[in-house]
């Protein structure tokens, strides 16, 4: 064959793969376009690329100009095993980071425990699921036992210092998770009915506010609605952080004294891991949360160490430890990038009764008074 007939077969081969690539582009971008634009989580690329380490950039520049190219060490990973770890969320020789993407329950893998208490591992980690919204709208009496022990006094009188102000904002994302024996439902095997339109966490939530208060703590309880509200816009439940980011951007702009976030949660697990008693009095146990994706983690992070170093060494065998969730495993954000003192904490389980609730209540009160008070002469000293 000719070097003339080469050249040109070789000059339409060249031809041919860029109309291809051309025509692939036209094809992904009409795609694209096509997208239903609520279909895409701008939080999980937004997080995907944040996770790129410099290299995979540094590794881009080398495809134009060697010279970047000189800058990384031999043993730098390839650009295909960053970019498919950090957008495909896959590890390189995990298989179980994969079947923790695809298999139900399996996303727990991925959460990362912060700070382990006694009994607390990957198997019994806190996960987010919910019936059916027209389930969590339905109304239920609370159940006569357990509405006495929520109206019996508190003999213990904690010191009253008047609240000069609201610094404490309680609300609650998944305002319809309950407790079975508040609903009459003790042990019931089904863990799914443990959901209320009217009997849930937000009775504890009102309980922790009152407990603040009696501590000198001005507190501010929300109690929307969730399912409600869910349903008046027509979205899951797995919306339901975008409703209450809503309401607690709300009340920061009402009130500038709030600077303190809690997010009430209710644990899935049962009673076996969700119960302790401490000096011969039972009480539901406490888990504290922080989101990955919030650009405050960090100080989430210190403040959940914090709380939970206080409330174990007051009340040992309480709180069930810290951990951190991305993207993957939830929210990932809960809403902690609106303060920098925001925590969630779930307290007990689909199985812990008033009593116990009650109990954890005034301990989480008598710990977050503390650190609250403490904060606030650390300042004062400073000023």
């Amino acid at each position: 064959m000719k070097s003339t007939e080469y050249g040109t077969i070789h000059i339409s081969r060249i031809a041919f793969m860029f109309i291809f690539a051309v025509f692939i582009c036209f094809i992904a971008a009409s795609s694209i376009s096509s997208v239903n634009k609520e279909w895409i989580n701008v939080q999980q690329f937004d997080s995907n690329i944040r996770t790129l380490p410099n290299e995979a950039f540094v590794k881009l520049l080398e495809f134009e100009n060697a010279y970047f190219g000189q800058t990384l060490s031999e043993e730098q990973e390839s650009i295909t095993k960053m970019l498919v770890e950090s957008t495909l969320q896959f590890k390189y020789g995990d298989l179980r980071s994969f079947f923790g993407n695809e298999l139900p329950g399996l996303s727990m893998y991925h959460t990362e425990i912060l700070i382990s208490r006694d009994g607390t591992d990957y198997t019994n980690l806190p996960y987010e699921s919910a019936p059916p919204l027209d389930v969590l709208l339905q109304e239920r009496e609370m159940a006569q036992k357990e509405l006495e022990e929520l109206n019996r006094e508190n003999p213990k009188t904690p010191p009253v210092n008047l609240a000069t102000n609201k610094k404490v904002f309680i609300y609650h994302s998944h305002s319809y998770e309950s407790y079975l024996p508040l609903l009459g439902l003790t042990g019931d095997p089904d863990m799914n009915k443990a959901v209320d339109s009217k009997t849930n966490i937000t009775l504890v939530g009102d309980l922790l506010g009152k407990e603040l208060e009696k501590y000198g703590i001005g507190s501010v309880v929300d109690t929307t609605n969730i399912g409600q509200e869910l349903k008046k816009k027509g979205w899951d439940t797995t919306q339901s952080y975008a409703i209450s980011r809503g309401i607690v951007q709300s009340a920061m702009a009402s009130n500038s004294d709030i600077d303190f976030l809690i997010d009430l949660h209710r644990d899935s697990m049962r009673k076996d891991v969700t119960s302790v008693t401490i000096n011969n009095k039972p009480y539901a146990k406490v888990f504290f949360v922080v989101g990955k994706a919030s650009s405050h983690f960090e100080q989430s992070y210190a403040l959940a160490e914090s709380l939970d170093m206080a409330i174990e060494s007051q009340f040992p065998g309480i709180s069930r430890g810290v951990v951190a969730k991305g993207l993957n495993q939830g929210n990932g954000v809960y809403n902690q990038d609106l303060a920098e003192n925001s925590i969630l904490i779930e307290i007990g389980g689909v199985d812990n009764d008033m009593k116990e609730l009650k109990n954890t209540v005034e301990a989480l009160a008598k710990v977050i008074s503390e650190h609250i008070i403490d904060a606030e002469k650390v300042n004062a000293s400073h000023e």
